[in-house]
């Protein structure tokens, strides 16, 4: 079976671990999200490219969901007694050694798409790993602040901000002008179903599907695409998807996400059992749905979300 998934960070990464369980044999291309990558300190920072990679590859700080395991911050300490900011955002040691061998491949003239094949051969995670485009596309949100409204990068409202501020508007800078990474739109004709992981609707899978061509591609391909909530009783488990869903007038509910979607993209859509009350909303605009646990509480527990909706694509197939 060849899957494709779109996938986030931490969310998508253990949606991920739970599938390779459920499907051992399956031929796995993961689509990452690059709206969230960011310059700091001279490097570059793909923070759900790599995610995905040490969380598979064994290398992820559990507890936290993102970041190496047994990290130091020695690096940070250093540029803090220097005065280089920004200080919201502190990079791990071990974590600084893979953008830096990240950034000295794309100075040399290669793609990230290549860089991230090339970062991948240290992990093994057992998936293709590739970024939704290699051109530069950054994800901003316009905030209120003591200044007004302003446009930040997203990695500046969810981390230095702390996403309090609140968001009218998310805007994937560099998006209509970006082109899919070499592989992405042959790995989605060829696949025999297409996934969206309880990942951010809006910064993370939107992000991916605002890439021209990636969403027709998907629409267009003929097989199953199921999709599972990242919401539970109207609330995301963690992360700020109420808050951006919010900034572009999308109810927090799992309906009203599945509705953002559209039927011309969705065939299928798990919610969760506490969610039961959404099914009939959902199948009324033309989306198979059916109400399973969505709490990613263990591997086991994500394996069974993960042939839950292999289970669906099945069913909408036949």
């Amino acid at each position: 079976m060849r899957i494709v998934v779109l996938a986030g960070g931490i969310g998508g990464a253990r949606f991920l671990r739970g599938l390779k369980q459920a499907a051992p044999d399956a031929d796995i291309t993961v689509i990452g999200n690059t709206g969230d990558d960011i310059h700091l300190f001279g490097l570059k920072v793909c923070p759900d490219l790599d995610t995905v990679m040490y969380t598979l590859g064994g290398g992820i700080h559990e507890e936290q969901g993102w970041g190496r395991a047994g990290e130091t911050f020695a690096v940070k300490e250093e540029l803090a007694a220097y005065g280089v900011g920004p200080e919201w955002f502190g990079l791990g040691d071990r974590d600084v050694a893979t953008h830096i061998v990240r950034t000295q491949m794309l100075g040399a003239g290669y793609p990230l798409s290549a860089v991230t094949e090339a970062l991948c051969k240290r992990w093994e995670p057992g998936v293709r790993l590739l970024p939704m485009t290699d051109d530069r596309v950054e994800t901003h949100v316009v905030v209120d602040t003591g200044e007004g409204r302003k446009a930040v990068h997203f990695q500046e409202y969810w981390v230095g901000l702390r996403a309090e501020p609140t968001a009218h508007a998310v805007v994937p800078v560099g998006a209509e002008q970006a082109a899919p990474a070499p592989g992405v739109l042959e790995a989605v004709a060829a696949a025999d179903v297409v996934l969206f992981p309880p990942s951010n609707p809006v910064v993370s899978i939107g992000t991916i599907l605002a890439v021209p061509g990636v969403r027709e591609a998907i629409a267009d391909a003929g097989v199953p695409v199921v999709g599972l909530s990242p919401l539970i009783g109207g609330a995301p488990v963690r992360g700020m998807a109420d808050k951006v869903l919010a900034a572009i007038g999308v109810e927090s509910t799992a309906a009203a996400v599945a509705a953002h979607y559209g039927s011309g993209l969705l065939d299928g859509w798990l919610v969760d059992a506490s969610d039961a009350e959404a099914v009939p909303e959902v199948e009324r605009v033309g989306i198979r749905c059916r109400a399973v646990p969505l709490l990613m509480s263990d591997t086991a527990a994500t394996a069974a979300m993960a042939r839950a909706a292999l289970e669906l694509a099945e069913e909408v197939r036949a």
